[in-house]
Order: structure tokens, then sequence, then C-alpha cells
């Protein structure tokens, strides 16, 4: 394909833009895409410039003024401000100092708020079971102390066939 502007050179940046629901494309040679004032090439990308966009983009719950200028971390004396700023914590303590606004943005990048991590392939079938019988003894535990006795049972008796599954050599 050509370059749209030169007609010349082979095109190998290509940009798709949608305005009010209006898509429209444009295939440009290097050259030419340096030349656009609509196109920013040699910038690289920058992981803190993103997460910090990211709270910038956050409508569903407007975050208040007051919080980032009064919340700070008593560990590093990081505030939120800053940390909006520049897309990265201070330390470990400022996931507690920020945790009222901190579980959305990690649930909204990360697709949800608990770590999972990767599990190899081997052991991954007896890992995840451990870590369903894990979960299903807390939530039972909840129902317990909620005198939830009917889905406790439930919960009681999904422990034990879980448990009852022969485990893979490892």
């Amino acid at each position: 394909m050509l370059c749209e502007n030169c007609n010349k050179r082979t095109a190998t940046v290509h940009v798709t833009k949608i305005v009010n629901d209006q898509k429209a494309e444009i295939h440009l040679c290097e050259q030419c895409a340096k030349e656009s004032e609509d196109i920013l090439i040699d910038t690289p990308f920058n992981i803190n410039n993103f997460l910090t966009s990211i709270l910038d983009s956050i409508q569903e719950s407007p975050i208040k003024v007051d919080y980032i200028k009064t919340t700070k971390c008593d560990n590093c004396g990081m505030a939120y401000g800053k940390f909006k700023q520049i897309g990265r914590l201070g330390c470990s303590k400022c996931y507690g100092a920020f945790e009222e606004k901190l579980p959305g943005l990690i649930k909204r990048i990360q697709g949800h708020e608990v770590h999972v991590g990767k599990i190899p392939k081997c052991a991954g079938q007896n890992i995840r079971i451990k870590k369903e019988i894990e979960n299903l003894k807390n939530e039972l535990k909840n129902c317990i102390k909620t005198e939830e006795f009917e889905r406790a049972a439930l919960l009681r008796d999904k422990i034990r066939a879980l448990e009852s599954v022969p485990k893979n050599e490892e």
C-alpha cells in the first residue's frame, strides 16, 4: 500500500481515528507521518503516563480535590495527588492509605482486584483445586458467622468433593 500523502513510498504508519462515531483511516509513510502535525512519532510509551491518564479518565466516581490534597501515606509521605501525577505508589503502605480509590482503579486496569498470577501447566490442576478449596473455606466461615447454615452445608459438601479429587503427580 502506498502512502496516501506522497503516493511514492510504502505506507508503514496506519492511524485509525474515531471522532463522533465516524471512523477515518490514514495510511502514511514514515516520512510523511513525521511531517504530519496530527501524528506523534518517536514518542516512547510511558506506563506511568498511561496509568495517570486512566486516573484522569475515571468518570464514574470523580476524585474530589480535597481527597487529592489531603490524603497522604503515613509511611512515605506520598500524597494521592503525587501518585495521580506520576502513576506509581511510593511504598507498600500506600495501598492502605489510598484504599478508598485504588480497588476500582486496579479492577479497571487488570480486570479484577485480586492478583491471580500464572499457574504452571504441569501443576495447574492441583493449584486451582487448592485455591478453590481455600476460597470456599473462607466463604464457609462467613456463612457460619452470618448464620446462613443452608449455604454453609452446601459449601461444606463442595469442599469435601474437591478434597476427594485425586491429585495429579507433580
